[in-house]
């Protein structure tokens, strides 16, 4: 799937939940899948600054493609870095650093988190777009 393809379909996730609390569940669904980040990847330099909990970033080059990793220690910070991680994954340097995240604005996770969580949301594309463009 594109990049496009997978922002729509979580827009379409989140469109089918109609009040906030139920987004904050789906939210908190995608934390729980989120496969958990190696104990020898959360260091220091994985760390993203920012954040009103702590998370942790490892980006790898494999085969021309990014892989990440994360976690977090709270499961709402959990799920938003899944979705991102969704739609950035396992893409090519260049198509990470270029990508148009338009389904924040879509979906309203840009104006309903809190003002820390938002800011801590920038802070993590902010990093995976700055380790795509140093591979790139």
């Amino acid at each position: 799937m594109t990049i496009d393809e997978i922002q729509n379909r979580i827009i379409d996730e989140m469109a089918s939940r109609e009040e906030w609390f139920d987004k904050y569940e789906y939210l908190i669904s995608q934390g729980k899948i989120l496969a958990p980040l190696e104990n020898r990847f959360k260091v220091d330099e994985n760390l993203i600054p920012g954040c009103q909990s702590q998370v942790w970033i490892h980006g790898e080059l494999v085969d021309g493609k990014v892989h990440f990793g994360a976690d977090s220690d709270t499961l709402i910070t959990r799920g938003m870095i899944a979705l991102v991680i969704r739609v950035l994954n396992d893409r090519e340097p260049r198509d990470i650093a270029e990508a148009d995240l338009y389904f924040l604005q879509k979906t309203g996770l840009d104006t309903n988190l809190s003002p820390s969580r938002a800011d801590g949301l920038s802070a993590i594309i902010r990093h995976m777009k700055r380790y795509a463009t140093q591979k790139a």
